[in-house]
C-alpha cells in the first residue's frame, strides 16, 4: 500500500499492510521543536536548525527527509497564520532559553521580562500588549489573559466572534498551493481549516488578537457554560453558520485532496473525571458538531478528527453520534480509557489515532524496553481490524530522550514487520 492507501484503509476500517504513523500532521500529534533537532541528528540528516512552525507549543516542521527516515504516512495543512496570528514566513534565526538555535517567522517577536521570561506579541505588533509567555526555564508558551472587565449589560456575543469571519481569497489561495503540494507527496493529508473549534479552550483567550472583546478569561468561560448558557449558544450558532460557508467555499476550491480534516481540540476530560456532563455536553456542543460533521459527510469525503484529552469515555457514544470519525489523543492513562474497552467498546464505529504510547510517564520517563513494550502492547490491541493511526498520547515533548523516540519508531516497524 502507498502511504495514502494505509491511512485510508485503517480509517474506514479494513486492515492495512502495517501500522499508519502520524508524527506533525496536526498541532496534537507533532513534536517539540528539540525532538526534532535531536532526531535529526540521530539519523544523521542534514545539519540546520529546524523550523518552529508552531509556535504556542514551539512544534519543529518534520520536514520530508525526517518524514522518510521515520516512515511517516500524513502530512498536514495547517492555517495560514499561527496561533499567534502571524504566518509562517520569512524564517530567522532564534535561539531558545535553553540555548537550541531554531528558525522561527519574522514576525515571531519577543521580549525577555525581568523575570528572565520570553514574551510574544500577537501579530508580531510589539506595541500591543504581549499574549503568550515562556517561563525561563520553560519550552513553550503560556497564554497571557487578557480579560477585559465584563459588564453583563453590555455582554455581546459578536465580541467573541471577531475571529470567525468568511474565509479570505488569500486564505483560499494559500489552501489550494497547501493541498496540492501535500497530496504531491503521496501521504494522505490532514488539514486544519480553522473556524471549527467550539470552546476550544486554547483559542478562547485569542492570543492571535491585539485586543480581544468578550469572555477571554479561561476560567470565566468554563463558568459561562453554565450561567450564561443562551450566550454561549448564540456564540456557538453563529460560529457554526459561518465555518459552513468556509468550508463549502474551502471544498469548492481543493475538492477532495484532504483525506481527513481537524475539527475540534476542545478538551472534555480531566485526568480523572470531565469538564462537564453528558447533558452538557449534548445540550451545549452535540447539535453544532453534528451540523459540522453532517455538512461535511454530506457534502465531501473528509473524515473528521476530534482532539479530546483526559478522560471522556463517557463522552465517546456522543462523538460518535454527532459524526466525528476520529478520536485523538486517546489517553489511555486516564480513568476508564482502558484501551482494551476502547478496542472493543467502540473500534468498529471510531478511528483511534493516537494513544499508543503514553507521553507523561513512559516516553519520556522510561526506557527504551519499557517503551517498545507498551507501543507493542497499544499497537496489537488498536491495531485489529484497522482504525488506528499510531501517534504518541498528545505531542512528544521537549526533553524526551531521543533513545526513547527511536524506540518508539523502531517499535511500531517491528510490530508491522517492517525492520
Amino acid at each position: 500500500m502507498s502511504s495514502r492507501e494505509r491511512v485510508l484503509a485503517a480509517l474506514n476500517h479494513r486492515q492495512p499492510d502495517c501500522v499508519p504513523v502520524d508524527f506533525g500532521g496536526t498541532a496534537v500529534t507533532g513534536m517539540h521543536v528539540s525532538c526534532v533537532a535531536a532526531l535529526r541528528e540521530y539519523y544523521g540528516l542534514e545539519k540546520r536548525p529546524v523550523k518552529v512552525h508552531e509556535p504556542y507549543q514551539m512544534l519543529g516542521l518534520i520536514e520530508d527527509d525526517l518524514m522518510e527516515a521515520l516512515d511517516l504516512d500524513v502530512v498536514g495543512v495547517f492555517p495560514r497564520k499561527t496561533l499567534f496570528g502571524f504566518p509562517n514566513r520569512n524564517w530567522r534565526s532564534w535561539r531558545m532559553p535553553d540555548g537550541l538555535d531554531v528558525l522561527a517567522p519574522e514576525d515571531f517577536r519577543t521580549a525577555v521580562d525581568e523575570n528572565g521570561d520570553t514574551l510574544i506579541y500577537p501579530e508580531g505588533d510589539v506595541n500591543a500588549a504581549p499574549s503568550g509567555r515562556m517561563p525561563k526555564d520553560g519550552y513553550f508558551f503560556d497564554t497571557i489573559v487578557r480579560q477585559q472587565p465584563i459588564d453583563e449589560e453590555r455582554l455581546n456575543p459578536e465580541d467573541n466572534l471577531e475571529e470567525f469571519t468568511p474565509v479570505s481569497d488569500e486564505d483560499l489561495d494559500y489552501y489550494c498551493r497547501a493541498v496540492r503540494e501535500a497530496t504531491g507527496t503521496g501521504r494522505a493529508v490532514i488539514a486544519n481549516f480553522g473556524g471549527t473549534g467550539l470552546g476550544d479552550i486554547a483559542l478562547v483567550p485569542a492570543p492571535f488578537l491585539k485586543r480581544p472583546r468578550g469572555i477571554r478569561d479561561i476560567t470565566e468561560w468554563y463558568i459561562s457554560t453554565r450561567t450564561r448558557r443562551d450566550y454561549i449558544h448564540r456564540i456557538f450558532s453563529r460560529q457554526c453558520e459561518i465555518a459552513i460557508a468556509n468550508l463549502e467555499k474551502i471544498h469548492a476550491a481543493i475538492g477532495d485532496g484532504v483525506d481527513a480534516v481537524f475539527i475540534c481540540g476542545t478538551d472534555f476530560g480531566t485526568q480523572t473525571s470531565a469538564f462537564c456532563s453528558v447533558d452538557t455536553f449534548r445540550d451545549l456542543y452535540f447539535p453544532y458538531y453534528r451540523k459540522l460533521n453532517g455538512w461535511i459527510h454530506q457534502h465531501t469525503r473528509w473524515k473528521t478528527f476530534k482532539h479530546s484529552c483526559g478522560s471522556v469515555e463517557r463522552f465517546i457514544p456522543s462523538f460518535i453520534e454527532a459524526g466525528f470519525d476520529i478520536l485523538n489523543p486517546v489517553q489511555c492513562s486516564a480513568a476508564g480509557m482502558d484501551p482494551i474497552h476502547l478496542k472493543n467498546d467502540f473500534g468498529d464505529r471510531l478511528a483511534f489515532w493516537g494513544g499508543g504510547v503514553d507521553t507523561q510517564r513512559v516516553l519520556p520517563f522510561g526506557s527504551p524496553a519499557e517503551v517498545r513494550e507498551q507501543v507493542l502492547q497499544r499497537c496489537e490491541i488498536f491495531a485489529q481490524q484497522g482504525g488506528f493511526v499510531f501517534n504518541s498520547t498528545h505531542n512528544v515533548q521537549a526533553k524526551t530522550p531521543v533513545k526513547n523516540i527511536v524506540a518508539m519508531i523502531e517499535a511500531v516497524r517491528e510490530f508491522s514487520g517492517r525492520n
